[in-house]
């Protein structure tokens, strides 16, 4: 069993999901997995099981979790190519399709603590200007991470956020408030901020661009076709809803739902859907509703008498009627008229129907199947001709399609006595027939090689968004990392500046002062103990007191130095005979207190030593 499916690993995002709400089982594993087990690190825990013990102990830690998975890498414009061509290119497609005063509605989608959403807001007032921005446009920044948010409501940055912005924009729609920089108030009411899960929660809708940059990546691909789905359905259609995603999201297997517009700077437009079911306009009323009503009832009628079976299917795939002639020749009761076609053995028997009526969609015209043998089990056969035709309303969009059932075993009979005639022939074409198979068997081998480059191709394409979800783990490991620096660098200098000033109070003081610790060995030796004894700091830091070979008695000063480290005294005082490093014989008071931490305790002594008069 791989690691990815360790099963306290499964239990630990169940859990999760149970107690906050999380839902990372559609996150890849690997990079999943790797961001969960830094967290562990940081708190010691090396296995899942351990670690689920640990939240439950400490709930704090889900915030501190989550903020490790949720990798919150973001800047102002990041990524200046896609921005220019998003600026230049789309911005004006999207305002020429909108009326002077129609809204604009644009989604940032997992934007993190903001910087994404105020990039839109200003690449839009540019575009429109503050009075039309503020009139026309609103833009929703959603993110899973609550903490995030906060930072993006607040719109304040630091300088180093600030970084990479232009300088004149940052003049234009920032306001510098100390050592922080706001956007501006105005523009800042038409920004809406809010928690959203883009793979649990229903999307925003209606769309003129939506914007998911570099979030996509750290999905599976089945969570992937689900996000895109959401989004697809969130755009507007008609050629006018955009999706700016990052620099590792390609959209190669979603054709489908969207076609480049610029690949290179990964901005889609929405490809509309066929057969989307249209609601049938009323018809007019011209003053004839009994005549109208009296033809629609006649109808009706000729449908339901016509010697050819007929069916019709909506939009949705749904059966809306059958005639007579279809219920009885394909035993359809009456009940299943509402129920979807592929439910029912028509949608497959005699002829497999869904294929031809997405083509009949599709290139918008009848799809003719002929021949297709229908087989009794008494052995008995019946030939159809098959007919699929679309259906349009008056504004030549589909609603749906009309399968008519032609009956053509007579002709199938005849048919098949002139296929027996036709063997003769049929022998002189085997040589034929043998080259066509081996021309098949190369499209077949070419087909093979095609699908083989496309699966390459996604291998890829996977792998370049695991290095993309990789780089940005390692840009906020390193964003962490300076944060980490510039704090030590700050109590680096704090700690120097005490360490200069407790140098500048050593050195200031008339006695020689000594510091020793609990083992008597020497921490602190300022200049007055050196131009009394002889003896330079580096002789005697770390050396025991008690061992230096200088004029002062040292032995005697076990006796009080232990009764001050041990708490027996705290203060004492003594006068012994010494030479001083000139060789004089002097009286010197020794003064001894203990060194107490913040804590209270005894660490070691402080001693005074100073000459006094004989």
């Amino acid at each position: 069993m791989s690691e990815e499916n360790d099963p306290h690993f499964v239990a630990l995002l169940e859990f999760l999901q149970v107690e906050r709400g999380f839902d990372f089982s559609g996150y890849k594993r690997p990079s999943l997995m790797r961001r969960v087990r830094k967290r562990m690190q940081l708190v010691g825990m090396e296995q899942f099981d351990r670690y689920i013990e640990y939240l439950e102990v400490h709930p704090e830690e889900f915030v501190q979790l989550f903020n490790t998975i949720l990798i919150n890498v973001t800047s102002f414009f990041r990524d200046e190519a896609p921005w220019d061509f998003l600026a230049k290119e789309v911005l004006p497609q999207i305002l020429g399709a909108k009326g002077a005063h129609e809204q604009v509605r644009i989604w940032s989608a997992g934007c993190a603590s903001g910087q994404e959403a105020y990039s839109l807001a200003i690449a839009f007032t540019e575009a429109l200007g503050p009075d039309a921005f503020r009139e026309r446009v609103k833009i929703y920044g959603t993110d899973a991470d609550e903490e995030a948010l906060n930072v993006a409501r607040l719109a304040s940055y630091g300088a180093k956020d600030v970084e990479t912005m232009p300088p004149e924009l940052l003049k234009r729609y920032f306001e510098a408030q100390g050592n922080r920089f706001v956007f501006r108030p105005d523009l800042r009411r038409s920004i809406i901020f809010g928690r959203h899960d883009i793979v649990q929660d229903a999307p925003i809708s209606r769309l003129d661009l939506l914007v998911c940059r570099n979030t996509l990546m750290y999905f599976n691909a089945e969570t992937q076709q689900k996000i895109l789905q959401r989004f697809h359905f969130a755009l507007n259609g008609g050629g006018k809803g955009y999706l700016f995603l990052g620099r590792a999201e390609m959209l190669l297997g979603h054709s489908a739902l969207f076609t480049p517009v610029n690949l290179k700077c990964r901005i889609f437009a929405k490809v509309a859907q066929p057969g989307a079911p249209r609601v049938r306009p009323p018809l007019a009323d011209n003053g004839n509703g009994t005549d109208l009503m009296r033809n629609d009832r006649l109808r009706e009628l000729a449908h339901e008498e016509s010697p050819v079976a007929r069916i019709i299917v909506d939009g949705n795939g749904t059966l809306v009627m059958a005639n007579q002639r279809a219920r009885v020749t394909f035993s359809i009761n009456p009940k299943d008229v509402g129920r979807p076609l592929q439910d029912l053995e028509i949608s497959y028997r005699p002829a497999e129907l869904r294929s031809p009526i997405e083509q009949a969609y599709a290139e918008r015209r009848s799809i003719t199947l002929t021949s297709v043998e229908r087989r009794f089990q008494d052995g008995e056969r019946q030939y159809f001709d098959i007919i699929v035709a679309p259906l349009f309303d008056e504004s030549q969009a589909p609603i749906g399609v009309g399968i008519t059932f032609l009956d053509v075993s007579p002709y199938s009979r005849l048919s098949e006595e002139l296929q027996r005639s036709r063997e003769e022939i049929q022998t002189a074409n085997e040589e034929l027939q043998s080259s066509n198979e081996e021309l098949e068997t190369t499209n077949e081998e070419l087909q093979s090689s095609n699908e083989e480059l496309e699966t390459t191709n996604e291998e890829l394409q996977s792998t370049n968004e695991e290095l993309e979800t990789m780089n940005e783990e390692l840009q906020s490991t390193n964003e962490e990392l300076q944060t980490v620096n510039e704090e030590l660098r700050q109590r680096t200098e704090e700690m120097n500046h005490l360490n200069a000033f407790l140098e500048s109070v050593l050195t200031g003081m008339r006695a020689a002062a000594v510091v020793v610790n609990q083992n008597l060995n020497v921490l602190v030796w300022n200049r007055r103990a050196e131009d009394l004894w002889g003896l330079r700091v580096d002789e005697v830091q770390g050396r025991s007191l008690l061992n230096l070979d200088i004029g002062l008695p040292v032995g005697q000063l076990r006796d009080i130095l232990r009764p001050s480290i041990s708490g027996e005294k705290d203060h004492q005082e003594v006068v012994v005979d010494a030479v001083n490093r000139r060789g004089k014989s002097i009286k010197c008071r020794i003064t001894c207190t203990p060194l107490v931490s913040a804590s209270k305790h005894r660490d070691g002594a402080i001693l005074l030593m100073e000459e006094v008069a004989s």
